[in-house]
């Protein structure tokens, strides 16, 4: 599991992107003062890496994944997949857009629905998207539960959330996300909700999959060492603005913001089972 690969092409690109919130305006209130999340950030993602995203709560970072994924859209500034801007992008276009880009969200307890089996979770995009017939997608199902380590996929095929361990429900939320074969994948803090021995599984079927399927991530994260860990490359993120990005080894080992010696600083042993090597 080597960090060491060739430099590729961007696949994701963000230029001068701002996002605002108007917060909901108060009963006694005149002023609406605007919230600023992201101001003028710029970042490339390339192909085939794992990307680092670390800051701290509030600090634009989950922000940033979202709008990659479409939840929402930048105020201002323009997103590219593959050098083609995707602002704008409505109806079959946008659909198509959301089957190359997907998410896996922090709670593995909250995101998936209770009342849906786990072939019904997983198959939800299959169906939405219109691809395949019901007994192919049953066997995509399958064997997309083989390759997050839910084996033998038929013992999981009829369960239901509740009849899962925490870090069962992630690989599931990974199979979803996975299983329409998409270029990129947003990890919002996936492995924040357990402990740190199935999180260090969840970093090596993240790496397996980035390997085997070519696939790219960012990876959402309060946590250095985890980033540190798991990813090539690693951006700094600090009220709103990217004040470093560099290799995670040299933003580890060196430094340069203030900020990200902070965080340093606050987290000084690295426990996660070292450096991938």
């Amino acid at each position: 599991m080597s960090k060491n690969h060739p430099k590729k092409s961007s696949l994701i690109e963000m230029k001068g992107v701002t996002k605002e919130y108007t917060p909901r305006k108060q009963f006694f209130s005149k002023s609406q003062n605007k919230v600023l999340a992201l101001n003028s950030i710029d970042l490339s993602i390339e192909k085939g890496e794992i990307f680092g995203l670390v800051g701290q709560s509030g600090s634009g970072k989950t922000t940033t994944g979202r709008l990659l994924v479409r939840l929402e859209a930048p105020t201002s500034g323009s997103i590219y997949l593959n050098g083609s801007p995707i602002n704008r992008l409505k109806g079959a276009s946008l659909k198509a857009y959301r089957s190359k880009v997907q998410m896996i969200f922090q709670d593995p307890y909250q995101s998936l629905n209770p009342h849906l089996s786990i072939a019904q979770t997983i198959s939800e995009p299959l169906v939405v998207h219109g691809l395949g017939n019901t007994t192919s997608q049953r066997e995509k199902v399958l064997h997309t539960l083989e390759i997050v380590g839910l084996s033998p996929g038929n013992d999981f095929y009829d369960r239901y959330p509740h009849q899962l361990s925490g870090g069962q429900r992630q690989r599931v939320a990974v199979a979803r996300a996975i299983v329409l074969d998409p270029d990129f994948i947003v990890a919002d803090e996936p492995t924040s909700m357990l402990d740190a021995t199935i999180a260090i599984q969840l970093f090596k079927l993240l790496t397996e999959i980035r390997e085997r399927f070519d696939m790219t991530f960012l990876f959402i994260t309060h946590n250095l060492a985890a980033a540190n860990y798991l990813c090539d490359r690693i951006a700094v993120i600090h009220e709103g603005h990217i004040v470093e990005v560099n290799r995670a080894d040299k933003i580890i080992q060196h430094p340069e913001h203030p900020y990200t010696k902070k965080l340093i600083q606050v987290q000084p042993g690295f426990k996660l089972g070292g450096k991938r090597g």
